[in-house]
């Protein structure tokens, strides 16, 4: 059974949480199943994670969060979309619905903001799992990059077929065929009067992405003290050198690659990242968290 909850994000933004399987029974309070939140990257949403969220119920309570421009959550046309929004929206989620301590789970932008609200707020968080998502900086050219690509989307589409093959097979991107690629951007179209469209709006992400890209993201890294696994597709964005780098700056990292995955290594190789994830998970269930930091 699919359940939307709204939560009431920065600036009273609203935002749509998702849990698509009913979680575990408990009889009270302390033994209520252990809570996960999962995060999506940019030009995602919550269902990508509906598959991931349905093992999980097994023994968690999973809860998968539209953030703030993507999904059935609200897109403000003036933002913000800052780094600072995207993460005091995933706080008031944790808090708003009573997860803590609570796993974060996040792919690409949706990793970074968890292991920045690890860093900020120790004392919500039990662990985290960062799927394919890089600690250094990007740089201009990558945007650059991004701008033009979004240039070359034939919006509006006019089936479904046609976004999924564009996105799976004719887009200059794709290196392959990748019929999981089309099957994910299929899940961010919708119907309008003259054919199939982003539920996003393309400035948006860029203006999103603008805000991290040029950075890197060590130093909040390096501030995450709760257990962290880092996840990369073979084939993904993250080099295996960085994510070691990254494991070695990680007060209590772990790596973890899923053969066979792209950057979409929830989406592409499915039992593969279960197997992965699913024994990290079960050995930090009961982690205790860190008191939170104090303030100045």
């Amino acid at each position: 059974m699919v359940r939307r909850i709204d939560v009431t994000g920065a600036d009273g933004v609203r935002l749509a949480a998702w849990e698509f399987a009913d979680p575990p029974k408990g009889s009270g309070e302390t033994d209520r199943a252990p809570a996960v939140l999962l995060l999506h990257g940019l030009m995602g949403r919550a269902a990508h994670w509906a598959g991931t969220a349905r093992w999980l119920s097994e023994r968690y309570r999973a809860v998968a969060l539209d953030q703030r421009g993507h999904g059935r959550s609200d897109k403000p046309a003036d933002g913000p979309y800052t780094r600072e929004a995207y993460v005091a929206d995933a706080e008031a989620a944790v808090e708003q619905l009573g997860l803590a301590p609570v796993t974060l789970i996040g792919h690409s932008m949706g990793a970074l903001t968890a292991w920045q609200l690890a860093a900020k707020r120790p004392d919500l968080v039990r662990a985290v799992v960062i799927c394919d998502m890089r600690a250094g900086a990007l740089g201009a050219a990558s945007q650059r990059e991004w701008e033009d690509w979004f240039r070359t989307w034939p919006v509006p589409f006019a089936t479904l077929a046609d976004v999924r093959k564009w996105f799976g097979e004719d887009d200059p991107w794709v290196e392959r065929p990748s019929p999981a690629r089309g099957e994910f951007f299929a899940e961010v179209m919708a119907e309008r009067a003259d054919g199939w469209r982003p539920v996003f709006s393309r400035r948006q992400m860029l203006i999103s992405r603008e805000t991290w890209v040029h950075d890197a993201h060590w130093e909040e890294l390096a501030l995450v003290r709760c257990p962290t696994l880092v996840v990369r597709g073979l084939d993904g964005e993250l080099g295996r050198a960085e994510a070691h780098e990254m494991v070695r700056v990680l007060p209590r990292g772990r790596y973890a690659e899923v053969v066979d995955a792209g950057h979409l290594v929830h989406y592409d190789q499915p039992e593969g990242w279960r197997t992965e994830i699913e024994p990290f998970l079960e050995e930090t269930a009961n982690e205790p968290v860190a008191p939170p930091l104090s303030q100045p």
